[in-house]
Formats: C-alpha cells, sequence, structure tokens
C-alpha cells in the first residue's frame, strides 16, 4: 500500500464518535417525513420539485439547492448556506444539548435495518480502517465540497458497513426496545426510528469495541471523498486539528442488521439497442427474448436473475426489443481483464460489463457523458427509449464480492452497488463550526 498523507492526522483505529445533530423542531410523523428527503444523488429534477412543494423547510432546499442568479451557476450554493442560517436562526432547526451516538433504525416490509450515527475519524483508504469499494468522480465531489463550505455542515451521512457483530450490536438491539427520540413513516414506506445514546460508559464501550475493526463504503464514495478534500483543504490553510477530521456516517453491522443490495443500470444513449446485440455478438451468446419488454424491466430481471446463476449475464434493452448476452468469451475475459487485479475485482459482473463488453466489445469510452446510470430498471428503460439508444441491465453485486473487493484495497467501477434502505437525509445534521468530536 502507498503511504498515507503525512500533513493528515490518520487514527490508529475505527472511531465513530458523538456529536449534537441540528435536528428539526418538528412534530414527529408526518410534518417530520415532509422536511426529510433521499440522499441527494438519487434526487433528479422532478423530484427536486416534488420535495419543494412537500413542505417549505424541506431538506432538498439544502442538499440540492437551486440557483438564486440564473447568470451565476455557483449562486446555489450561497443560497444553501443562506437557508441553513435562517433555519438555524428561527428555530427551525435545533441544536441537541449533548453530543451524542444516534442509534437509526429503518424498516422497510420485513426488512430491518440499524446502526449508529455519529461522526468517524477520516482515514486515508491505505490506512485500512474505511475501505471504499467504487471510484469517484471528480463533478460530484467539487460540487459537494462547495456546498459543504457554504453550509459549514455534513449535510447527510455516508453508509458504513461493518462485519461480525460484537457489543456494539449488542447495545443498539437493546436501545430499540426503549422509547425513541423520534420516529416517522417516510412517503418510500420506510419507518425510521432515532436514539440519543449519551451514557459515558456505554459510549466508551462502543469505542473499544470499534475501534480494532475497519468499514467498508457502501453509499456515499463522493461524499467521503469530500470529507477528506475539505479536510485537506482546512489543513492546508492552517486551521489544525478540528471537527473537519471527522464526517458523519452511519455505521451498521452488516452481519446483524445489515442492507439489501440492488444492481445499478447502466444507460449508453449513443448506442440503439440492435447495434449493440451485433456488436455484443462477437464475444457473447446473444438471445432475443421473445415479447415486448415489460416497461418496469421486472420480467427482464427475471430473466437476467436466472441466466446469472450459471455466470457472468446481462440484458440489453431499448424499451420495445431485449436481448439475453450470456457465456462471454473465455479468451476475451483473460485477454481483457487485468491480470495484476485480484479475483474477487475480476469475477465481478459490473468489471465484465465495463471492461470486456463496453470498452472492448462495443468500443465506447467509460465516460459520464457516454454511460449513464440509473438506479433501477424502469427509469432506465424509459431513458434509454427516450435518447434512442440502450438500458444495459446488470444482476446485484453480493455484499460479500463487494467487501472482498475493498478487503484487496480495490475499487469497483463507480457506481456498481445500490445498499437500500438508505439513511434518510434531514434527519441529522453535523455543523462543522463547533468543537472537534470526542
Amino acid at each position: 500500500m502507498a503511504a498515507c498523507d503525512p500533513a493528515l492526522p490518520t487514527p490508529g483505529g475505527l472511531v465513530l464518535a458523538p456529536f449534537r445533530a441540528l435536528r428539526y423542531v418538528a412534530d414527529d410523523g408526518p410534518d417530520l417525513a415532509a422536511r426529510t428527503a433521499p440522499p441527494y444523488d438519487v434526487i433528479d429534477a422532478a423530484g427536486v420539485t416534488a420535495l419543494e412543494t412537500t413542505h417549505p423547510h424541506n431538506v432538498v432546499r439544502l442538499i440540492l439547492p437551486r440557483d438564486t442568479d440564473e447568470h451565476s451557476p455557483d449562486s446555489r450554493y450561497g443560497r444553501a448556506g443562506q437557508t441553513l442560517r435562517e433555519w438555524i436562526a428561527t428555530g427551525v432547526l435545533r441544536l441537541d444539548d449533548a453530543a451524542a451516538l444516534y442509534v437509526y433504525e429503518e424498516v422497510h416490509g420485513d426488512h430491518i435495518q440499524r446502526g449508529l450515527v455519529g461522526a468517524v475519524a477520516l482515514a486515508d483508504p491505505d490506512a485500512g480502517i474505511i475501505l471504499p469499494h467504487e471510484n469517484t468522480m471528480a463533478g460530484p465531489v467539487a460540487d459537494r465540497l462547495a456546498l459543504t463550505v457554504s453550509t459549514g455542515a455534513n449535510l447527510e451521512p455516508i453508509f458504513l458497513l461493518y462485519s461480525g457483530g460484537g457489543l456494539t450490536s449488542q447495545l443498539v438491539a437493546a436501545t430499540v426496545v426503549t422509547r425513541p427520540l423520534l420516529t416517522t413513516t417516510t412517503d418510500d414506506g420506510v419507518s425510521h426510528r432515532i436514539w440519543a445514546l449519551t451514557d459515558p460508559d456505554e459510549l466508551a464501550s462502543i469505542a473499544g469495541d470499534l475501534y480494532e475493526r475497519r468499514a467498508v463504503i457502501a453509499d456515499g464514495h463522493h461524499r467521503y471523498a469530500t470529507y477528506r478534500r475539505y479536510q485537506a483543504d482546512r489543513h492546508a490553510a492552517g486551521d489544525g486539528a478540528g471537527p473537519w477530521d471527522f464526517g458523519l456516517a452511519f455505521l451498521a453491522d452488516a452481519r446483524v442488521s445489515g442492507p439489501a443490495v440492488h444492481a445499478i443500470h447502466r444507460v449508453v444513449a449513443g448506442l440503439d439497442v440492435a447495434q449493440a446485440a451485433r456488436r455484443a455478438a462477437a464475444a457473447f451468446s446473444v438471445t432475443q427474448l421473445d415479447g415486448e419488454p415489460d416497461p418496469t424491466g421486472v420480467t427482464l430481471l427475471d430473466a437476467l436473475a436466472g441466466a446469472g446463476t450459471d455466470g457472468h449475464a446481462f440484458v440489453i434493452t431499448d424499451g420495445r426489443t431485449a436481448f439475453l448476452l450470456s457465456d462471454p468469451d473465455p479468451a476475451l475475459l483473460a485477454q481483457v481483464l487485468p491480470a495484476d487485479r485480484s479475483a474477487a475485482f475480476r469475477g465481478l459482473d459490473v468489471t465484465v460489463a465495463h471492461l470486456v463488453l463496453i470498452t472492448t466489445v462495443w468500443g465506447l469510452a467509460d465516460t459520464e457523458d457516454v454511460v449513464g446510470y440509473r438506479h433501477d430498471a424502469t427509469t432506465a428503460i424509459a431513458a434509454a427509449a427516450q435518447a434512442g439508444g440502450t438500458a444495459l441491465l446488470l444482476n446485484p453485486t453480493p455484499a460479500a464480492d463487494v467487501a472482498a473487493v475493498a478487503a484487496a484495497g480495490e475499487r469497483m467501477p463507480r457506481k456498481s452497488t445500490l445498499f437500500t434502505p438508505k439513511p434518510r437525509s434531514g434527519l441529522l445534521i453535523r455543523p462543522l463550526d463547533g468543537p472537534s468530536p470526542g
């Protein structure tokens, strides 16, 4: 591994510190739910408008603010900072009296996800404490950094996973049978409950249990990269140690009460599906699927799941015609997949999709302007149909494979996994203008 940046502090282990959260002064239930939002990177333009109309104090006005001046494309950042300060000054948001680690539970149907929200000590990936599994893109990091500078806050938590049970998971389980600090159910059907842990002995026990562990970033790679950019900038400015050495995080035990894993699908706007199928036939077994595809993608995903049990498989569609791609040429896989990467990395569907299918077989540049991303099959198919392009549907990556790639010190192609349920934005905000955590 490369050496960590000596100019920045590096914790000796996994540290999740208490903090004083900014929270809405709102009744539990619908009033609070109406002020929250999904994470910024799953909200489209229509979603911003819908959330704005839901409540005048919806957090989308902070995480995805609109420009105040059409001639100044960066005016939205200043607007977010001004809005946050106004909401604090007028009592819309209030700082909790005591620093806490917050137990956070999400329930969706039969799935229960629980963990802790706190301030995680930032570490270079080479330290082996917080492991990314995906690459990041410069644009979103620059965007989130400008927002952080303007608001002086961590507005949304990243999502971290660790494994193995232990005292922390036991304390979380014991806490959820007590009365919560807040409870609400959002319009996606997810119920949310939060408790504040402030007892010094419990906090010390959690700190000791977590210190020797390591965490994988499940969601929020760009936010974590933003945390570290902001930290580096503050140290370069001579500000020394401070709250910028930590970042807002939700930490869950994947083995006890972790998330479900879904695929993130691709959209290639500049390639029609017939041409995509013809090119793929040089390296894959290509089978046209009968009938007009279900616009929700359910039948296509069922076919894909079945084919994926025997190896790499993909579905491509434009919403009218669909093809199953399977059994890639072993010789081509051996030629294209990098021999110096781990078996875990080379065995991923998403690796084959990007390095073999998109780049080698289709001959396309693997860039943001060529390959788009959608979090569900329905919107991927709709986007491909609108653009006259191709939706590339993938099977989800098993969580164990994600962890194996991260443990090998490697990164999956960007936007490889979707973990649900995601932490809801607006329930807990972490100011950066107070004392350091811990």
